[in-house]
């Protein structure tokens, strides 16, 4: 393979990877807000408590996903007082945003169940057994 074209393949690559990272953020972050309206700081704080510290998001990552989300119609924001009372903007799922996370999580679920028969594969498999 010549320099240009794993060049062209690595930057479809990181494209591909970007995009997957996007999807996981937007989904995890549309989740979190399900249960009713949060500020960035509680969302960052509800993802790395469930993930037991694992999924550290900073803010140079999360407030352009949730800006992203808004324009998308999947969120709204409003502004408020935080619980130190100090303002900070809300934001809240939407009918869509709602819709959408059922989707997502529907997708996540498959996505899940196929990584995990193949890494919990003990013999690989013959071709008259697949499919």
């Amino acid at each position: 393979m010549c320099d240009s074209s794993r060049e062209i393949l690595g930057e479809r690559m990181d494209t591909a990877k970007l995009e997957f990272l996007r999807g996981t953020l937007d989904v995890l972050i549309l989740k979190v807000v399900v249960w009713g309206p949060l500020h960035g700081y509680a969302i960052t704080d509800f993802i790395r408590r469930q993930s037991d510290d694992a999924l550290l998001l900073e803010e140079g990552t999360l407030y352009p996903a949730l800006w992203r989300l808004e324009s998308k119609g999947l969120l709204e924001a409003e502004w408020g007082l935080s619980e130190n009372n100090r303002k900070a903007k809300f934001y809240r799922l939407t009918a869509e945003g709602r819709r959408h996370l059922r989707q997502e999580v529907k997708a996540w679920e498959a996505y899940a169940a196929a990584v995990t028969k193949v890494l919990s594969a003990t013999r690989p498999l013959l071709p008259e057994e697949s499919r």
